[in-house]
């Protein structure tokens, strides 16, 4: 038997050398020099052995034959090239193989006397369709592109597994068909051509058995491992491998392309917000070689400074052939202390590179001297594109799984405190795949500057009240019209109780309106009034004109009795994102400057909170300069609002005026964020003051008198210190040279508020004689080198 290496096969195979043996033939009865001796003594042996010719169909029998054939193929296979090529003597797709070059059993002998040959992922159902394709090919004319790469995976001596490409030379072959071959019409090549996948109809058309396959193949082998290598991480990365066997896979892939045994393969994250290297969950089997012991550590105590230079700024490839040689050069890099604790002998750090943002580090570790160096690491050019999917994609996930749960338990987040959120998540996820229970923490900000500021409508209550009254009136006066027509045609009776209330209504509208009024007359309209107009259909016909119309203005809408409702709601809708959108453009650039937290609230007008402070960006460096400049740009801003505001008056149905507030607290807070109403609160008892402040100041009084602090167009500034009062002074100061703030600035004392005294004001107007909203001659970095100028 010939060994296949599947059952069944449309092919009887019989290894036979007659092709050569009949060149031979040839040769020897055509020439007289040594060469046409040889072969009539290679035939002469060929006499006694028959079935070299006529087909050997048993192992046993090639076995007695190895010596003859080896000297029937000498030709084939030069003694010149035994150490270099990797050549044999087989049958397409079997397992048997003999006849080898020196260098292809060598190559078997370094592989073990365990180690069975095999083509790598060739299933039954390929190798009988490829079969089934090459008789194709050659009786029946196809030209159908069957072949596929082929491989043999063979370790080394070392452990290394090495990847050789199988090329065939078939010209020794012949294919010719039996019996039982089943002879095709076009279009039953055709339906098999349709379906690859259907193998029973393969063996219909060529049932095992059915075709002679006589000759040999040449099969010759070249090192694809790189390549390879390459190929099967790309399939590797992209496939849905558990994360033990893609760790195991990938130091196997790594050792093959870089020829070493024993590599390990290591991953570090890279956190930017915080510039820390962490031991990130994300892919859990990867052990970092940089924190061995600890979850996280600043880059800087991680690294040196050229080694900082070189992974982190430059992006570069950090290799070391020697790391106990190095130690004794730099004793005081905590790197290489890691390492050299782990054994650590010589490694390369690769910066892992999305769309400029640095990923994290891959590492690749030896436990020798000089199995990595600078040379070798340039091979990992042809690795990286892969690794950095396969990061970013795994980035993503968490990152996805971190939007979750902060979605669940935290609410849309700021970007400037994101990073701690997503700290608080990502320790979550880590415990929760390692078995472990986790409740998340409360996050908390110490040591933070909060601002506040508000633009609030003027009167707001007050128009809305006149707009539902004006409303009421119209559709009041309507039903009085209607009721009084029906009375005069005799269409209803003792409706008179009726029409009266609805003429006490107008004569309560006509003095004023009450919370409760609206609700009052629309109900005592549904109970009272509707009823009467069930009977629609008994009434004439203008009646009916009436009621139609009637009905169609209660419409919230479009109908005219909601019309300055809808007037009102539209003006302060207009207003409020307007003035939102506004803060918000102007928030996305002042964040450049210096980033802090920013929220903001649409009432009847818009507020904001914002806080700034070391420890919301823990790596810029904060200082009290910066909290200067968002106090200068907190004014602008709420002056431009203003501004904004009075020029759209003319388009809007209600003519509205707005005043602007801010509040200045200088001593820095704690803020902590409240899981239950999923916002930031300050924290502590004693910052409970800065709360009580902010809610009640805006309907304050100058102390002694019953005039508000805030007034139409203007921005009244509240503070307890000498120190406040100045500082604010400069920025005024600034923005009247600009031409924003008017010359004159009131001051005064605003009245003790419950638990709260002491507060003093100033107050300013705004100027509003710009041709256009927003037009302004300077921008906000003019105003920052002035007010740096003045600090200086």
């Amino acid at each position: 038997m010939m060994l296949p290496q599947f059952e069944e096969s449309p092919f009887n195979i019989q290894l036979s050398f007659h092709k050569i043996i009949e060149g031979l033939e040839k040769i020897a009865a055509s020439e007289t020099s040594p060469r046409a001796e040889e072969a009539r003594s290679l035939l002469a042996q060929v006499a006694a052995h028959p079935e070299v010719r006529n087909g050997i169909k048993d192992v046993s029998t090639l076995k007695e034959n190895e010596t003859l054939i080896s000297l029937l193929v000498s030709d084939l296979f030069p003694p010149a090239l035994t150490l270099n090529e990797i050549k044999a003597v087989s049958i397409p797709f079997l397992s048997l193989i003999f006849n080898y070059t020196q260098r292809f059993q060598n190559i078997l002998n370094a592989a073990g006397p365990g180690f069975e040959i095999n083509i790598r992922d060739l299933d039954h159902h390929q190798f009988y369709v490829m079969t089934c394709c090459i008789i194709l090919n050659v009786h029946y004319n196809t030209s159908l592109n069957f072949s596929k790469p082929l491989f043999y995976d063979i370790p080394t001596a070392d452990g290394i597994t090495k990847h050789y490409r199988i090329l065939y030379n078939v010209d020794f072959m012949e294919i010719t068909p039996t019996e039982k071959a089943v002879k095709l019409s076009q279009e039953e090549v055709q339906q098999l051509i349709d379906n690859y996948d259907n193998l029973d109809l393969w063996k219909e058309k060529f049932p095992p058995g059915s075709w002679d396959l006589r000759g040999f193949a040449l099969m010759s082998l070249y090192d694809a491992t790189t390549e390879n290598a390459l190929s099967i991480l790309k399939g590797t990365l992209l496939g849905f491998q558990t994360e033990p066997d893609l760790h195991q896979t990938l130091e196997s892939i790594f050792q093959s392309i870089f020829n070493i045994p024993d590599i390990h393969v290591g991953f570090t994250a890279f956190e930017p917000e915080e510039g820390k290297f962490t031991t990130t969950g994300f892919i859990k089997k990867f052990k970092s070689h940089m924190l061995p012991e600890q979850f996280e550590d600043y880059c800087t105590n991680v690294l040196r400074s050229d080694s900082y230079q070189l992974l982190i700024k430059d992006n570069s490839y950090f290799a070391i052939s020697d790391v106990s040689e190095m130690v004794k050069n730099n004793p005081d890099s905590k790197l290489l202390s890691y390492f050299k604790v782990q054994k650590i002998e010589s490694f390369v750090l690769a910066p892992v590179v999305k769309n400029g943002n640095l990923l994290g580090i891959l590492e690749l570790v030896s436990c020798r001297a000089n199995d990595f160096n600078s040379v070798n690491a340039k091979k990992l050019d042809i690795i990286m594109p892969f690794i950095i999917d396969t990061i970013d994609r795994k980035v993503g996930e968490l990152q996805n799984q971190i939007q979750a749960i902060i979605q669940n338990y935290y609410t849309t987040l700021h970007p400037s405190v994101h990073w701690k959120f997503k700290r608080e998540a990502q320790n979550f996820i880590i415990h929760h795949n390692s078995g472990f229970d986790y409740e998340l923490k409360e996050i908390r900000f110490k040591e933070v500057y909060p601002l506040y500021g508000q633009i609030d409508i003027k009167d707001s209550s007050i128009t809305r009240n006149s707009s539902v009254k004006a409303d009421l009136i119209n559709q009041l006066k309507e039903l009085v019209n209607i009721l009084e027509k029906m009375c005069q045609r005799e269409f209803i009776d003792d409706a008179e109780e009726q029409l009266n209330d609805l003429k006490a209504f107008l004569e309560d509208l006509s003095i004023d309106i009450k919370a409760d009024t609206e609700q009052h007359i629309l109900g005592y309209i549904n109970n009272y009034i509707y009823p009467i107009f069930n009977q629609l259909d008994s009434f004439s016909y203008d009646i009916r004109e009436m009621l139609t119309k009637y009905f169609d203005d209660t419409d919230q809408q479009t109908g005219g009795f909601y019309s300055n409702r809808r007037d009102y709601e539209k003006t302060l809708s207009v207003i409020n994102e307007k003035l939102a959108s506004i803060l918000d453009k102007r928030q996305a650039e002042i964040q450049q400057y210096f980033p802090h937290y920013y929220e903001r609230f649409k009432t009847d007008g818009v507020e904001h909170n914002l806080y700034i402070g070391n420890s919301i960006t823990p790596n810029k460096g904060f200082n009290y300069n910066h909290l200067q400049h968002l106090r200068l740009w907190q004014l602008q801003v709420l002056s431009e609002m203003t501004v904004e505001e009075h020029f759209l008056k003319a388009d809007l149905p209600y003519h509205l005026n707005v005043t602007g507030l801010l509040l200045v607290f200088s001593a820095p807070l704690a803020i902590r964020f409240r899981m239950d109403e999923k916002h930031f609160d300050v924290d502590g008892a004693y910052n409970i003051r800065y709360e009580v402040i902010k809610k009640r100041i805006d309907k304050a009084f100058i102390k002694g008198t019953t005039v508000r602090i805030t007034q139409p167009g203007k921005i009244v500034i509240v503070y307890s210190k000498y120190e406040e009062e100045e500082e604010y002074r400069k920025y005024i100061e600034l923005l009247q040279a600009k031409h924003v703030l008017a010359a004159e600035i009131e001051q005064f004392e605003i009245e003790d508020l419950q638990a709260v005294s002491g507060l003093k004001a100033l107050r300013v107007k705004v100027l509003n004689n710009l041709p256009t909203a927003g037009h302004y001659a300077y921008s906000y970095n003019d105003l920052y080198h002035q007010l740096n100028a003045i600090n200086s």
